[in-house]
């Protein structure tokens, strides 16, 4: 499913116009975004939570040529789903 996708099927459940879904997912993911570049965690009761997990730097390999890399530390989102929503997607 695309983004496009989900605005149609939003505007189809919600009876709002196209225009108005769409801008209202884009208000959602704005949101979703501007939190977790803040480092906040989000919860979606019923869905699942997103966070911002912190990866140690390390040391990596280059398979071509074998020489070691240095891949920094970061922080990534990660996503963990909720039980309703894997009992859903397990049937």
């Amino acid at each position: 499913m695309t983004k496009a996708d989900l605005v149609e099927q939003v505007a189809d459940d919600t009876g709002l116009t196209k225009k108005d879904a769409a801008a209202s997912v884009d208000a959602l993911i704005e949101c979703v975004s501007q939190a977790l570049s803040e480092g906040q965690n989000i919860e979606i009761r019923g869905f699942g939570s997103f966070k911002v997990k912190s990866r140690k730097g390390r040391m990596a390999r280059n398979p071509r040529t074998g020489a070691s890399v240095a891949v920094p530390a970061r922080d990534v989102p990660v996503f963990k789903p909720s039980k309703d929503l894997k009992a859903r997607v397990a049937g």
